[in-house]
């Protein structure tokens, strides 16, 4: 993709991103400096919590940005019925998240914003996503060999739990994953 001279940055840590925008072939840096504190309005309606998020990212990265460069941050969260789940701040959570999410079906949304001098655009994309009962074992064995402490909903698809508790996805796997890069790839041929 021919960005026309412009940089883009990727403004986060999360390796799974990194991954996802590095296999569009598109040359980027990750910058992860930001001032926004991941807060949002209780009124917001829950499917717009990450696009706010999202947003929130974007401005509050830790500079302006130059004339020459593309902003790139994103947001995920988990749906399960009217219950928001973010990233487990602890094991017990993440337990109590598992189990909410065994044999039931689920939406993963993530938002994505790109910003430049010239504007600002967030999108989302919407994901739902089915596990078979899990077992407290099942649990139990993926919370401690794989620490899921970073991932909204307190899971990974890429993972031992996706592989053996996922048995149904409508919508895109990489929205699941953390970017949906097909709109990605949009946003960025529109600049």
């Amino acid at each position: 993709m021919d960005l026309k001279g412009k940089k883009l940055i990727l403004a986060s840590g999360s390796p799974r991103r990194r991954e996802l925008l590095a296999s569009l072939n598109i040359d980027f840096e990750v910058d992860t400096r930001n001032n926004f504190e991941e807060k949002f309005d209780p009124s917001t309606p829950h499917r717009e919590i990450c696009s706010v998020l999202s947003e929130g990212k974007s401005y509050g990265f830790h500079r302006a940005l130059s004339e020459d460069e593309i902003l790139l941050t994103s947001d995920t969260l988990v749906l399960c019925g009217e219950e928001v789940l973010g990233k487990p701040h602890s094991r017990e959570e993440a337990v109590n998240m598992l189990r909410l999410l065994s044999d039931c079906w689920h939406e993963v949304i993530t938002a994505v914003t790109v910003r430049t001098v010239d504007g600002c655009e967030t999108r989302r994309d919407i994901a739902r996503v089915h596990f078979k009962p899990l077992t407290d074992a099942e649990i139990d064995y993926y919370i401690d060999n794989f620490k899921p402490f970073d991932k909204a909903g307190g899971y990974g698809i890429q993972e031992w739990i996706g592989y053996i508790g996922i048995d149904r996805i409508e919508g895109s796997f990489y929205t699941i994953m953390g970017l949906p890069v097909h709109l990605v790839y949009e946003m960025l041929e529109q600049i």
